[in-house]
């Protein structure tokens, strides 16, 4: 495609543009420029490897990373050796996705994945040997499953019984007739872990995002103990595991205070008693990468990955004395998917830092030695950037709100554009951490990005985690407004180009926050954005509702639905009217696209600058690998017409 470009008053070339994929839908955006494109390559440049599994016998790991567009599955047989790729989907598999070996066969394993493009994805099972993949169930499945300790038999979740309520299953992927509900459950249930016996699972009831509980299921009758107390507050419970004997269980939780430590009771009576110690922050990751805590094959240590604000810490404790044991030094950076190698004492996990994405890297408690498994290739060295730091400001209720920033090269000089880039979940948590194709803006277009950890986010406590729930929503638009006061008291920004830039909860955040302070923003970059918050309780996929209305409010009561509405920046779209760039996922099943095209609609009737561009085949957690470069190019073209002009 060609464009045309001035240079001159009465000198005019043509310039060529970047083709978008031929799907894309794209509404109100001029083409790009192919000199964007062509900018951002360097930066577009880089990989991260994720652990995934131990072989069960073998010294070997499944991770996923991508030679290509999309993150496949690899084989790594060894420590420093080639990575063998083993799926091929064009649309990849998730970064974080469930993977487990058989641990009675180790030719095979078993992941989620969903050809249509959706969340809600089927079992398969991969044979090592014939490189065949077979469907084990349709099970609609969204997080969890796993092995019991002998093998053959999985256990899984699934709302395939009235697309609600998630019950429990077990099967043998090897014959998927075997497959047996253990019971009907009311609410999201999933499988955390067998009894080493093989006749009991944990399994965690999950209500809301700070509100969960454990149960004993019992997998012969399906009959269910609870083994967390309901009374004395609400609390947090995750990643329950049996000890190496079934008589105790160990627990990630927040009870007694609001910090998340290591609890442990023992199964016959189970009162729980702390095993890390009191000040000590247990990391509960993200959604899907697994952090927290892992036991020893043999029952002997406890691997800990403890929360040390924009970074994490690896800790290994005696279990017997609860005394912590010496370890490798490791730089600055954070840990995630711990898993102990079967049989050994061996540690593997994902380790990123400020100057690579992510790698495979494993501890051997006995020697005390670190080795590093993948080497991932970035273009561009972090090193040339000044390191991010930790800043903090106050808001309106003299709440203490922190956040990352990252700032360019001294070669920019006065004072620099700001992207504040919001989280989603809402209790998602930023650290200091490699920021891939992001950093282009900061050495190329001299933008300083600010990450910030506005109330409702994780790791910093229940008080400061519910401070949003319900009708404290506002509060988190606040605490954006009060951040925009620390830019423009700030000499080195520049509080005239502030551009706000969310995805999913964030994308809400930044839509509405743009709204409220419109006068102060240069423009919105929103994906996947909540833009009323009835008609997205009423729409989003059924198993998440009852957990949804727990974070934002039922929508069906009177009052809280007129309080939704209030805070939705579809009902306030006529006070709008800076440039917003709207990105959506056309199979998203949490934010259906219909969120972001209603919002197009009322921008464009009140001609509000809106771009809108839409990619059919993504769903809500695929969307940046599906997008691809185009998907970057229309960020940084965005960028280039609204605040860098």
């Amino acid at each position: 495609m060609l464009a045309l470009s001035v240079l001159a008053p009465g000198a005019q070339i043509e310039e060529k543009t970047v083709s978008p994929p031929a799907n894309v839908k794209i509404d109100g955006m001029p083409p790009i420029p192919q000199s964007i494109a062509d900018g951002l390559a360097r930066y577009a440049q880089f990989r991260q490897a994720q652990m995934m599994a131990w072989h069960p016998t073998k010294r070997q790991v499944l991770i996923t990373t991508a030679l290509g567009a999309t993150p496949q599955l690899h084989l790594v047989e060894g420590p420093g050796r080639n990575r063998r790729q083993l799926t091929w989907y064009p649309e990849g598999l998730p970064v974080f996705e469930n993977v487990s070996f058989d641990p009675a066969d180790g030719n095979t394993f078993v992941f989620q994945y969903d050809p249509g493009g959706t969340e809600l994805r089927s079992l398969y099972r991969y044979d090592l040997t014939t490189g065949e993949t077979s469907l084990v169930t349709a099970s609609k499945t969204r997080f969890l499953h796993v092995w019991s300790r002998q093998g053959k038999w999985l256990a899984y979740d699934s709302a395939e019984r009235d697309g609600k309520d998630r019950d429990l299953y077990v099967i043998q992927p090897a014959d998927p007739r075997t497959k047996r509900r253990l019971a009907e459950f009311d609410g999201a249930y999933a499988a955390e872990d067998w009894s080493p016996d093989g006749t009991a699972l944990l399994a965690s009831e999950n209500l809301g995002n700070s509100e969960s509980y454990l149960w004993r299921v019992d997998v012969k009758t399906g009959e269910k103990k609870a083994i967390t107390p309901r009374e004395g507050g609400k609390a947090s419970w995750s990643n329950p595991r049996f000890s190496l004997d079934g008589k105790k269980v160990y627990a990630i939780s927040d009870r007694q205070g609001g910090d998340f430590r290591i609890w442990r009771c023992d199964v016959a009576n189970c009162t729980w008693s702390p095993v890390t110690p009191e000040g000590m922050i247990v990391d509960i990751g993200n959604a899907s990468s697994t952090a927290g805590f892992e036991l020893s094959p043999d029952g002997t240590s406890l691997a800990v990955v403890v929360d040390k604000g924009a970074y994490t810490d690896l800790q290994l404790f005696d279990l017997t004395t609860l005394k912590p044991r010496a370890l490798p030094p490791m730089p600055k950076g954070v840990v995630t998917q711990l898993q102990w190698r079967p049989g050994s004492r061996e540690l593997a996990f994902s380790f990123g830092s400020v100057k690579s994405y992510s790698d495979v890297y494993s501890i051997d408690a006995s020697l005390g030695t670190m080795t590093r498994w993948t080497f991932s290739e970035t273009t561009f060295n972090a090193d040339v950037l000044p390191a991010p730091e930790v800043v903090e400001w106050k808001s309106f209720d003299g709440q203490t709100i922190s956040g990352i920033l990252y700032r360019p090269p001294q070669k920019f000089t006065g004072p620099r554009p700001v992207m504040i880039q919001i989280h989603g979940g809402p209790d998602l948590r930023e650290r200091a951490t490699f920021r891939g194709r992001s950093y282009y803006l900061l050495n190329e277009l001299g933008v300083a990005i600010v990450y910030p950890n506005v109330r409702g986010s994780g790791g910093f406590g229940r008080k400061f985690a519910e401070l949003d729930n319900g009708r404290g929503r506002d509060g988190a638009i606040k605490d954006i407004g009060a951040l925009l006061d620390w830019i423009a008291a700030r000499p080195d920004l520049d509080k005239s180009r502030v551009v706000l830039n969310g995805v999913s909860y964030g994308g809400w955040l930044a839509l509405q926050a743009g709204i409220v302070y419109n006068s102060r923003i240069r423009g919105i970059i929103e994906g996947a954005g909540i833009t009323d918050f009835v008609t997205f309780l009423e729409q989003t996929d059924a198993p998440r509702q009852e957990n949804r209305r727990m974070e934002y409010g039922d929508e069906r009561d009177p009052g809280m639905r007129q309080y939704l509405t209030s805070i939705s920046p579809l009902a306030h779209a006529a006070e709008l009217k800076k440039p917003t760039l709207i990105l959506q996922a056309g199979k998203d099943a949490r934010v259906p696209a219909s969120q972001g095209q209603e919002l197009v609609k009322a921008l464009k009737a009140n001609n509000a600058p809106v771009w809108y561009v839409e990619w059919p085949d993504a769903n809500h957690d695929n969307l940046p690998p599906i997008g691809g470069d185009f998907l970057l190019d229309t960020w940084m073209w965005f960028f280039r017409s609204f605040v860098l002009n």
